[in-house]
């Protein structure tokens, strides 16, 4: 990650809006200490570090996200085609630019919403968390049937396709992977989305459509000041606007009861009137870009477009919404990022994979075995982690509470395998039965 200058970050914290992500410091020590005691990776939360011995291009490359919603950025890796393959220079050749590569996915479905850990000052739990994640993804233990399974391959390349695990764990992840030795790549869904500004223009201003808890974080607004002045641009004009719901209405959660289109009228509705009260006594800059900074949020890039074409028709939003608007797919650049590194690396894999060697997808789910801890009330009826429970565990402790497990199509429940068979056909063609 490019680093900010103790200037720059200055004139950031003085920028109306900005709010820095807190870093409660975890001691990366007690994570080190843990894994020494297995180097074998047999264990909860380690990984064999042999694996990391020579080439490692034939290796897959591993993405995870708190959970399904990141599957929306592996499609975008799945059928990226801006390069060319033989020769590596920018522009289409007809073939996917990742087709030799395997994948293997990572939900942590039973510690989800990653973004409510903050709120319940739990930041050093979930910082370890992610960590959990990055190290699942460099080893080879899972469970299945009720069984440990090791024949899970480790990975060349990490992607964090979580906004809420980048703003808060892509520091610790890159420091990790340094301090444990391996020559593994690391991309962060943000930060290659901001680098995604740099191919606009300069005029206007910019609008981030996020969930609550990455606006909460600051981290957009961060990190694209931060890669803006480093390329010798100016401070952006920018504003965010956070939904509670709009995830939810794209995966058809029942219990919200609004459509798409309502509930995108809703948010852009508000960060257009949030941006006209932000430009209050100066110089109007209209909104020219818009950052989709949510996993989901691309899959409605035409409804978010057309709202943002009726809104202009009202003369007192007009002045602040640009005619033309250009989006920042965070998921695109993030594809975009990672074939560069791994070009860049010589960690492309040339050869197709055997028939044998699928993708692999996984899911973590609450472990249904007595809680080892002794506390009352782990688990809900459904058998998921409560609330209590969840935001109320410290760091440190590395107790298997969760489980993670193959994720197939009949495991998804039903708004899943509609949003994933519908929206995203590479891959839903790769998700065993």
């Amino acid at each position: 990650m490019m680093q900010t200058c103790f200037c720059f970050r200055a004139a950031l914290l003085a920028l109306p809006g900005v709010l820095l992500v807190p870093r409660i410091e975890a001691d990366p020590a007690v994570f080190d200490a843990h894994l020494a005691k297995d180097p074998e990776g047999q264990s909860a939360f380690t990984f064999d570090v042999s694996d990391y011995e020579g080439d490692l291009s034939s290796l897959p490359i591993g993405v995870f996200d708190s959970g399904i919603g990141g599957l929306t950025v592996l499609e975008a890796i799945l059928t990226l085609d801006t390069f060319h393959n033989e020769n590596l220079k920018p522009g289409p050749d007809g073939r996917p630019d990742f087709e030799n590569e395997r994948f293997i996915y990572l939900g942590d479905q039973a510690n989800m919403p990653y973004g409510n850990y903050a709120k319940a000052g739990k930041t050093d739990f979930l910082r370890e968390l992610i960590l959990k994640d990055t190290v699942f993804l460099l080893g080879n233990r899972y469970h299945q049937d009720g069984e440990i399974r090791f024949d899970k391959p480790p990975v060349k390349a990490i992607v964090i396709a979580c906004n809420t695990a980048t703003a808060y764990g892509f520091e610790d992840i890159l420091a990790a992977v340094k301090r444990w030795k391996l020559p593994v790549i690391v991309v962060g869904v943000v930060e290659a989305g901001a680098r995604g500004l740099l191919k606009a223009s300069e005029e206007g201003a910019i609008g981030v459509l996020a969930t609550v808890g990455t606006c909460e974080s600051g981290v957009y607004p961060k990190t694209i000041q931060s890669t803006l002045g480093l390329a010798g641009r100016g401070v952006a004009t920018i504003t965010q606007q956070g939904s509670p719901d709009l995830a939810a209405v794209i995966e058809g959660d029942p219990t919200r009861t609004v459509t798409v289109k309502e509930q995108v009228a809703l948010d852009v509705r508000r960060l257009v009137e949030n941006h006209r009260s932000s430009q209050s006594g100066r110089e109007i800059k209209p909104l020219s870009k818009i950052v989709l900074g949510c996993t989901h949020f691309p899959l409605v890039e035409k409804e978010i477009d057309d709202a943002f074409t009726a809104l202009s028709k009202d003369p007192g939003l007009a002045p602040f919404i640009a005619p033309e608007r250009h989006y920042i797919d965070p998921a695109e650049w993030t594809a975009r990022q990672l074939f560069q590194e791994l070009a860049s690396a010589k960690l492309r894999r040339r050869d197709s994979p055997a028939d044998t060697e699928r993708d692999l997808f996984f899911l973590s789910v609450a472990n249904p075995a007595p809680d080892s801890t002794g506390s009352d009330g782990r688990l809900n009826p459904d058998g998921s982690l409560t609330d209590a429970y969840k935001y109320g565990r410290d760091p440190g402790q590395f107790i298997e509470d969760t489980l993670v497990a193959p994720m197939t199509r009949t495991i998804l429940p039903e708004a899943g395998r509609k949003l994933v068979s519908e929206k995203l056909p590479a891959v839903w063609t790769r998700l065993g039965e």
